[in-house]
């Protein structure tokens, strides 16, 4: 998996359904769900952000913080914050939704590139120290993601370290197929 630094700061322009920014190091003891999504792409209002809510509704948020991540990487003409609160409000999403800082140069958003997401949905999963442990592109089984809750939640939380450090490689162009929409680098070459 990605060795990040511990807790890396999610690169967002706005937060909707909280009172106020969140910050993950404020998140630290507990596990953390990512769910990053477009509400455009298929496969994120089929099945990404209602299991999203499912994991928010199973487990108690002292123990697991569920976020959402808006990241556009296409049609952002059309995917604007007031479009985002609307789309919230219609699919009455509760979750907590960082917009994703689009990029100073390209298509893909700064958070997407910095925890190096290869599409939507993308499902992250921090431990309690803030590290990433799990990361699922696509549909991913309710068994698998909450065993691997589960499983982190089990876990001490390891003293912190500052050598985690991973360089970052820039994802291109994207296209949907099968349900997710993916970067130009993730799409099978015939």
């Amino acid at each position: 998996m990605h060795d990040f630094s511990l807790y890396p700061e999610l690169d967002v322009i706005e937060w909707i359904n909280t009172p106020g920014p969140i910050h993950m190091s404020d998140l630290r003891g507990r596990v953390v769900v990512l769910h990053a999504f477009q509400m455009l792409c298929p496969g994120c209002v089929q099945y990404g952000i209602p299991q999203a809510e499912r994991i928010a509704r199973a487990f108690p948020g002292k123990d697991v913080a569920v976020l959402g991540l808006h990241t556009v990487f296409e049609h952002h003409d059309v995917m604007t914050p007031a479009a985002l609160r609307a789309f919230a409000s219609e699919y009455r999403m509760r979750m907590p939704i960082g917009i994703d800082r689009p990029a100073e140069e390209g298509s893909i958003p700064r958070t997407m590139r910095m925890l190096q997401l290869r599409g939507t949905p993308s499902l992250v999963l921090f431990d309690k120290a803030g590290k990433v442990r799990h990361q699922h592109l696509g549909q991913v089984d309710d068994l698998l993601v909450g065993a691997e809750i589960g499983a982190l939640l089990m876990e001490q939380a390891p003293a912190r370290s500052t050598s985690d450090k991973n360089p970052i490689q820039t994802p291109q162009v994207q296209g949907c197929e099968d349900g997710t929409c993916h970067t130009k680098s993730d799409i099978p070459r015939s």
